[in-house]
């Protein structure tokens, strides 16, 4: 008998399409998952496989065009540039009413408090407040307030949740890193030893720059807290903010299961 698998889903912004197509590889090649956990969009994907709803986030990510995301930008001047009530909204239409106990399987759901500066794992908090306060990027969306905290995106503490995925469940953790392919986005940024410094441009070191702090920020959190396994897609030709990559994106992470299948496959054996 096959043993069943926890899932972290790290964060990536447009990137977290990729996890739809792992979770979808690893469905196609008979891998129970038991239990998950998410950071930002990682969290939106933990949900959405948890409570039986990954057909709806994947046709409405490969759906999902230029302005599709204005949709969902409602501007505040208290907090942060965007509310963040129109994401909420959005989250509930489908969790109309359920906690995140209610899931089918353990689901945990990670933040960050802004005011201890830790990370909070929620197992049993509305739905659609959980999520809203994990994508809660700071500066750009208004913090959530939620039981005496101040909760903001998860990523700025636990990129990848494996912790809290080993939390949640007894089983083997397969971790899913959006952020490892650090040399691709570099090079793409116009980052290689030949440029010339004053040909750089400023955006592309920023970029890769904060692209840099949250793979070395990943890479610490796994060293430390050793998933079974860690899947990580190529994914550093594409733009963090480009949500109309879908397609591109599910089929990465499907490739990206098959690159360490041999590791899973003796994992759940």
């Amino acid at each position: 008998m096959r043993k069943s698998v926890a899932l972290a889903l790290g964060g990536g912004a447009a990137l977290g399409w990729a996890h739809i197509g792992v979770v979808r590889e690893l469905q196609d090649r008979a891998v129970e998952i038991g239990a998950v956990a998410g950071t930002s969009i990682g969290a939106v994907v933990a949900v959405c496989l948890a409570g039986g709803k990954l057909d709806m986030i994947e046709a409405l990510a490969r759906a999902t065009k230029p302005l599709t995301p204005l949709r969902y930008l409602d501007v505040s001047f208290r907090g942060g540039m965007l509310a963040g009530n129109l994401v909420e909204r959005e989250v509930e239409k489908h969790f109309i009413g359920l906690s995140l106990r209610d899931l089918a399987i353990p689901c945990c759901v990670v933040a960050t408090d802004l005011v201890t500066g830790r990370s909070v794992a929620m197992t049993d908090a509305p739905i659609a407040l959980a999520v809203r306060a994990s994508v809660a990027i700071p500066g750009i969306f208004r913090p959530v307030a939620y039981e005496g905290r101040l909760l903001a995106d998860g990523g700025l503490v636990s990129p990848c949740p494996v912790a809290e995925a080993q939390a949640i469940s007894p089983l083997p953790v397969i971790a899913v890193n959006l952020t490892g392919d650090y040399e691709q986005r570099a090079r793409v940024a116009g980052l290689t030893s030949d440029a010339l410094a004053e040909k750089i441009s400023p955006l592309g070191v920023t970029r890769a720059s904060i692209g840099l702090l949250l793979a070395a920020l990943s890479d610490a959190h796994m060293a430390l807290h050793r998933p079974a396994a860690v899947i990580t897609p190529k994914l550093g030709h594409i733009d963090v903010a480009d949500f109309t990559k879908a397609d591109e994106l599910i089929a990465l992470g499907r490739e990206a299961v098959d690159a360490v299948w041999p590791d899973i496959a003796h994992l759940i054996a």
